[in-house]
């Protein structure tokens, strides 16, 4: 059977359970849902198997792990297809045009008509929500509260502060779906970690606003009827007070330290307190229990899945054979890579130097194409922290070794800039580095005949001369000029800060070979080269068994003590499910990749064997300097391309306008404001030919 048919199928299927699951949240407030369906699949699902947690289960965990799972086999079966006709779908121009900037400056940033309409969505079901709640309030009259003891407004209140907390609930079920990294939810969407990271910290802001509220009102009401000792109550079988103010008291510190103030100037500080999810978390299963945890879990399930393939890829350091130390404090790291591993232009890799940080994980741009280097990988990284200005310290002295690790590389599913026919890209400083994958990638496919290129446009700006020798990475270090020949490329460059060229014959572009260890591995993916196969397989098979586990236990264990004491312990059971996730999970994905390991590690040792020798045969560093000068940067083929402007910004909107093409692909790369000036162009409602995306780093 054609793999595209059974991709339509799949991807249709997706659809309707997509369309199933945004029911049951609108259905979820209201006395129908609370009434008559839920009591209706509690009478069938409710068992001593699984308890009274089996309806969550059913409703809201169970379809969004097959929705991943379907969603893992509908990517690998997309591998197979080539993406060459990728630029000629129809499909893809309508949704483009949905993806053009309708919001460019405000507290949400760059905003597509798109995001804002599913944002906008997402508010009406919050407001839908709490007011479906709200609209109960009415109905608690005085007669009801005096049989309470309390008066109507405290009454109303403290149910206002649990619709608000149920509310809450809603934003924390959608909170950890964009840092998962390498889950199959985002790429079938077709969405990428590093662009939802926005749509991350929006969920955020909004789950501790509606979750500090729930804490506050609550604490007011004790306050109010003189019962503040409920603050310490670790009730046996029903709401634990505790637990949810220690859970606040996490997130509040997790919120605080967001601020981009501190994000900015003190990353460390935001790194760590970052973490305080795991108490955050811990603890908010502990006050509601595992039962209405259900309803939040599968965006967590999926979220420790991705935790732990990727604590797992980072324990074993990987080969790094070269780097090229750039006089603009630029790196490229060159690592050695299994052929087996590929990725799609302007994917991240997460990289870790023990020698600066053993904690500290830090994204950079895959520059490398794995077509063209099929066993080379490639970052670039620019020195502007302290983490990254150590580095490049580290290397501009003589060192034979650097011990670094990785996780992913991650990135787009699809190289959907090849739908356009032109493609413009506008950089500022180092965000010219996602820039590079996509040229490379484009000088590849200019090889194939079968298949059409678009013109290539790329507008850098940079404040020195020095910046330029930027440009030097456009190809790799094995590259040839001749490569360059089928690819219709115009390059822009600007610098700002001077008026004619300096030159420093002083400074000039150094590669250093590094002598690897035995032990360091060639980067290569976790699961292989069928990678979301085994993921669907870690998904489902995890899934089913945290379902025999929590079955055994429930009915061997818990349902016996329950029935002698006509009750069990929230918190101890909520405790039981955490550990059965956790084994279930831990033992699956470990089965995957050890399976892995053991089938690719010949592959790994012809890597490690290949590149074993440094040129020239010399076992020792081989550390040179680059003897081409500035104007012939960075080899011919690329300086007849090039064009250097100084002493001024670029006519952005001359440049894009003038670009011809009935669909003209702009990206922009950089600082806030170019990133804002590129959408607001792309925005004008001037031309309709334009499709903007921006692409940015919020960690």
């Amino acid at each position: 059977m054609d793999s595209r048919f059974v991709r339509a199928i799949i991807r249709h299927l997706l659809t309707v359970i997509f369309l199933g699951i945004c029911m049951m949240w609108i259905m979820a407030p209201t006395n129908t849902y609370k009434q008559k369906w839920k009591p209706a699949i509690s009478e069938k699902v409710v068992s001593t198997y699984f308890g009274k947690q089996a309806p969550n289960m059913l409703v809201w965990t169970f379809p969004v792990l097959f929705v991943a799972a379907l969603g893992s086999l509908y990517l690998h079966l997309g591998k197979k297809n080539s993406d060459q006709n990728v630029h000629r779908d129809e499909r893809k121009r309508w949704l483009a045009l949905w993806r053009r900037p309708v919001l460019v400056k405000g507290p949400l940033g760059i905003v597509s008509g798109i995001e804002l309409s599913f944002f906008l969505m997402f508010i009406a079901l919050l407001a839908w929500t709490l007011g479906t709640y709200l609209h109960r309030l009415p109905t608690l009259t005085a007669k009801v509260a005096a049989a309470d003891g309390i008066k109507v407004w405290q009454l109303k209140l403290v149910e206002s502060a649990l619709w608000i907390g149920l509310t809450g609930n809603v934003c924390l079920a959608f909170l950890f779906y964009p840092v998962a990294r390498g889950s199959s939810v985002l790429p079938v969407l077709g969405l990428t970690s590093e662009g939802s990271i926005k749509y991350h910290i929006w969920l955020g802001h909004l789950t501790m606003l509606l979750f500090t509220a729930h804490g506050v009102c609550f604490i007011v009401f004790w306050a109010a009827i003189g019962k503040i000792s409920e603050m310490l109550k670790w009730s046996y079988s029903d709401i634990s007070n505790v637990a949810g103010e220690i859970s606040l008291i996490g997130g509040l510190g997790l919120w605080a330290a967001t601020l981009p103030q501190i994000r900015r100037k003190f990353f460390e500080l935001f790194f760590y307190t970052h973490h305080l999810y795991i108490i955050f978390v811990f603890f908010f299963v502990l006050h509601v229990g595992i039962g209405y945890t259900f309803i939040m879990l599968p965006g967590f399930y999926l979220f420790i899945i991705d935790r732990y393939l990727r604590f797992l890829q980072s324990r074993c350091s990987v080969r790094l054979l070269s780097a090229r130390v750039l006089p603009c404090n630029v790196l490229e790291l060159n690592f050695a890579k299994s052929h087996g591993l590929t990725y799609n232009p302007t994917s991240i890799m997460f990289v870790n130097v023990p020698g600066i940080s053993k904690l500290q994980w830090h994204p950079f741009t895959v520059s490398s194409n794995s077509n063209m280097e099929p066993d080379r990988l490639s970052v670039i990284i620019k020195s502007e922290g302290s983490w990254s200005t150590n580095l490049y310290r580290m290397l501009s002295s003589s060192i034979e070794r650097l011990n670094v690790s990785i996780e992913g590389p991650y990135g787009p599913a699809s190289n959907h800039f090849l739908r356009h026919d032109t493609v413009v890209m506008v950089s500022g400083g180092s965000g010219i580095t996602p820039f590079i994958s996509i040229i490379r990638e484009l000088i590849f496919m200019s090889k194939l005949s079968q298949c059409k290129t678009p013109d290539i446009i790329l507008i850098a700006i940079f404040k020195s001369s020095l910046d330029l020798t930027m440009l030097d990475l456009l190809l790799p270090m094995t590259g040839s000029p001749s490569e360059l020949s089928n690819l219709k490329l115009r390059i822009e460059a600007y610098v700002t800060k001077e008026k004619e060229p300096v030159i420093d014959n002083s400074k000039r572009v150094r590669s250093i070979w590094f002598k690897p260890l035995p032990t360091d591995k060639p980067i290569a993916a976790i699961l292989g080269p069928n990678s979301w196969l085994w993921l669907g397989a870690i998904i489902s098979s995890s899934f089913i068994m945290f379902l025999i586990l929590i079955g055994i236990i429930t009915r061997f264990y818990i349902y016996p003590k329950a029935h002698d004491k006509n009750e069990f312990s929230t918190s101890k059971q909520a405790v039981l499910n955490i550990l059965a996730i956790c084994v279930s999970i831990a033992a699956t994905a470990s089965a995957a990749v050890f399976w892995n390991k053991r089938r690719y590690a010949r592959e790994a040792m012809q890597v490690q064997n290949m590149e074993g020798q440094t040129p020239e045969g010399s076992p020792s560093i081989m550390a040179y300097n680059g003897e081409r000068e500035l104007e012939s940067l960075p080899h011919q083929s690329l300086a007849e391309a090039t064009k250097i402007h100084y002493g001024g910004r670029p006519d952005l909107k001359r440049l894009i306008f003038e670009c011809k093409g009935e669909s003209i692909g702009v990206l922009a790369s950089g600082p806030t404001k170019l990133r804002h000036d590129v959408a607001a162009i792309c925005s004008s409602g001037l031309v309709d030919n334009l499709h903007f995306e921006s692409i940015s780093f919020s960690w």
